[in-house]
């Protein structure tokens, strides 16, 4: 099916282009799984394992439309401040470049969103055969970035290319913001690991040591297990452990006996922020109806302006972002995998025995 796009964006011939949740995306497949990605923001909003139909990526409760479609006045229900350009039309896993977090209040009324300019953003894809490309240009923050994706069985490997297009150095924030969804989350249900050690949750002033977190009443709350509240609201940032040469996450649903996992070299990405946001916000386009775990890694800890996050500078001894030479680019590779399993994996090794 051949589907009218702007002008801004062009598709191979050879690529498979459909529709998926009323959003243009362009799909790879294979006997196992299936993925697909949105040709605007370039949003991984499927992860599917053919086998049980399930895909544990977050589809919001309210509807999707094409991010160049969207305006303040057109698309009130998205509300009107900095997240709602990227709300309308956000799914799954989203790349934050060059921003993890909120703009500046200078930058918002010069209209900068959230997370910056790579979600939103109109992708170009090109298909070699073997491997599919995308690419956008980021005019505001002088960057180009390109992804290839490649099915390799269960595994969908992705390279990131970063590339700067002026000619200052540049400090920069990147993000792999995966959000996972319902049913695949469930209250008290769904499990997670990951390679955490040193952690503090955001504003807090007491660091903690993956998975116990300190609550305000003294309780300690397992972040290993999604929350079983009515509703709740947290974000907390962890550091992942400096003796692995690999970090990931696995989340893993005892209702479907399906595990996800994403794979990537520490030294890329030595952060892991998780977010879960448990029909708390009651703003539109929330609505208290909204439940996610976002599991977000990449090289700052936490969701926050440029001007803070480089006035932190660093975290436990870590830096919280990246330099990108003038003219210079940065690359990343790393993998999601998505596999039937009657337990969460508790290694690497095990995760990957079952692919």
């Amino acid at each position: 099916m051949r589907l009218p796009l702007p002008a801004a964006v062009s598709i191979s011939a050879m690529l498979n282009e459909t529709l998926f949740h009323n959003r243009r995306v362009i799909q790879l497949e294979n006997s196992q799984i299936r993925v697909s990605v949105t040709v605007e923001g370039g949003h991984i909003a499927e992860i599917l394992d053919k086998a049980t139909g399930v895909s544990p990526m977050w589809l919001p409760p309210w509807p999707s439309i094409e991010i160049s479609a969207w305006s303040p006045e057109k698309y009130p229900e998205y509300g009107n401040d900095s997240e709602s350009k990227l709300l309308a039309g956000i799914m799954g896993h989203n790349l934050c470049l060059d921003m993890f977090g909120p703009p500046s209040d200078e930058e918002a009324r010069a209209g900068m969103v959230a997370h910056a300019e790579a979600g939103v953003a109109p992708w170009v894809f090109t298909d070699s055969g073997s491997e599919v490309s995308g690419s956008c240009v980021l005019p505001a923050s002088q960057l180009a970035c390109t992804r290839t994706l490649r099915l390799e069985g269960r595994r969908l490997r992705v390279k990131e290319t970063v590339e700067n297009l002026c000619a200052l150095d540049r400090p920069i924030a990147w993000t792999q913001h995966v959000t996972l969804g319902p049913p695949f989350v469930a209250n008290g249900k769904t499990e997670f690991r990951m390679p955490g050690t040193k952690s503090r949750g955001i504003g807090e002033t007491t660091d903690f040591d993956w998975p116990m977190h300190p609550l305000a009443d003294g309780s300690l709350r397992d972040l290993r297990v999604y929350a079983d509240a009515a509703s709740s609201s947290s974000f907390t940032t962890h550091l992942m452990d400096t003796e692995q040469a690999r970090a990931y996450f696995f989340a893993w649903s005892p209702e479907s006996k399906v595990a996800l996992g994403y794979v990537w070299n520490r030294a890329d990405f030595p952060w892991v922020g998780i977010w879960e946001e448990n029909r708390n916000r009651s703003h539109a386009p929330w609505l208290g109806r909204t439940q996610t775990r976002g599991i977000e890694f990449g090289v700052s800890p936490f969701p926050e302006t440029r001007r803070q996050m480089l006035e932190r500078g660093s975290l436990f001894g870590e830096p919280g972002y990246r330099w990108l030479p003038a003219r210079g680019t940065l690359s990343a590779e790393y993998y999601a995998a998505i596999t039937a399993a009657d337990a969460i994996p508790e290694s690497l090794d095990g995760f990957e025995a079952l692919l």
